[in-house]
């Protein structure tokens, strides 16, 4: 009887975690293909297009707020329909000396600075009350446009039933030396998946927090002690009856982390704004025949708790080995945990391994998951945030 639910807890926990990463994009890839494409209303260029607010928070980005603001300047978009507020979270550095020489020859830009801690939420939140935008753009300082960026995020957003629209992001530097490869691969997957759920469902989950589109009336502001305001945002809109979309063609570009270790911190982060979300929106996992249950429990939550399926399985394969089937298994688990030892080893010997890497960088993501699990259930008290080292 014991072997029984033993192989039960092993077959189930593999199946969830092959639901999520492997069958449900295979399920949306299939559904593109045989169901009918939305029209959704769009402005064209020659239409009225509409005043937005575009926002940024700003924490020591010396190194990259001129390259930011340009890269809005040079948009498509009518620049007398653009409002550019920055928000400077306590700077240190020359971020606010550059910012003012930019807001010193022009008109549509504003500075505002902050001399405690607020955190990216905090400045954000603020910075909505000022905001004359019928639509808010929340972007990061590194996080650069192309001309036609602000125009894709935004001709969707006259069709009334859309509520936010994403933006594409394309990673730079990459180098085979750390983990950036692995990571661009995995967030391109995670585009089209978003990409696939907005279009059948409008549910798309988990916007890039780096750039986004929202309509200012939909916007509900994040508690502050929130680690992962896109996602709350984002829910909120779901809630509201709205549409959330990606735009593929709304292209960003950002610097990936190449450090595993900057990676990993960050991820961890993540995590438990992941689980302040699940406890925020849990009533949206039912009833699960709904496209938003459905999407939200096999995208999101299933990933992050897949750590503790992987424990389930791996404690249930242990205790099965009178079973020659589960001893291979078991066999071929050690093989797989040692994959991440024998990665850093040749990484020493400055030999990278991109099959190896990608082993790596699953088992590093659970990890920081499952860390992020148990940092949640000690209390998150803190918003405040130091970046992870990109654009440098």
């Amino acid at each position: 009887m014991i072997s029984i639910i033993l192989q039960i807890v092993f077959w189930v926990s593999v199946a969830v975690m092959f639901h999520s990463y492997v069958l449900y994009p295979f399920l949306l890839w299939i559904l593109m293909r045989i169901t009918k494409k939305t029209v959704f209303e769009e402005y064209t260029s020659n239409d009225e297009l509409p005043f937005i607010s575009i926002l940024i928070a700003a924490h020591n980005e010396e190194t990259v707020i001129a390259k930011k603001i340009e890269s809005i300047n040079n948009t498509s978009y009518p620049l007398n329909k653009i409002e550019i507020i920055i928000g400077s979270d306590c700077s240190t550095d020359s971020t606010n000396s550059i910012v003012k020489s930019f807001e010193a020859n022009q008109s549509n830009l504003k500075l505002v600075e902050f001399y405690e801690r607020q955190g990216k939420i905090g400045v954000v939140n603020k910075l909505v009350d000022i905001a004359r935008g019928e639509i808010i753009i929340s972007t990061d300082a590194n996080v650069f446009f192309e001309v036609e960026t602000i125009f894709e995020l935004v001709k969707r957003m006259k069709d009334s039933s859309i509520g936010l629209v994403d933006s594409r992001m394309v990673n730079t530097g990459l180098n085979q030396s750390g983990i950036s490869i692995q990571e661009s691969t995995y967030i391109t997957h995670e585009v089209l998946v978003k990409y696939r759920e907005g279009m059948l469902w409008g549910t798309m989950i988990g916007p890039f927090g780096g750039c986004f589109a929202i309509h200012k009336e939909l916007f509900v502001k994040p508690p502050e002690n929130f680690l992962v305001d896109d996602f709350y945002i984002n829910m909120k809109v779901l809630e509201q009856g709205k549409k959330c979309l990606n735009s593929l063609e709304a292209r960003v570009y950002e610097d990936v982390s190449n450090e595993l270790s900057e990676e990993f911190r960050r991820k961890v982060r993540i995590a438990q704004g992941n689980f302040q979300n699940l406890k925020t929106f849990r009533k949206m996992l039912w009833p699960p025949t709904k496209p938003l249950a459905f999407a939200f429990m096999s995208h999101k939550v299933i990933r992050w708790i897949g750590p503790l399926f992987i424990i389930f399985a791996i404690i249930s394969v242990l205790f099965l080995q009178s079973i020659l089937f589960y001893r291979i298994v078991a066999l071929a688990i050690g093989v797989i945990i040692l994959i991440p030892f024998v990665d850093f080893l040749l990484k020493k010997l400055r030999v990278n391994l991109v099959l190896l890497r990608f082993v790596t960088h699953f088992f590093s993501m659970n990890i920081a998951l499952l860390v992020g699990l148990i940092k949640y259930l000690k209390g998150v008290n803190s918003n405040v945030w130091q970046p992870t080292q990109r654009n440098q």
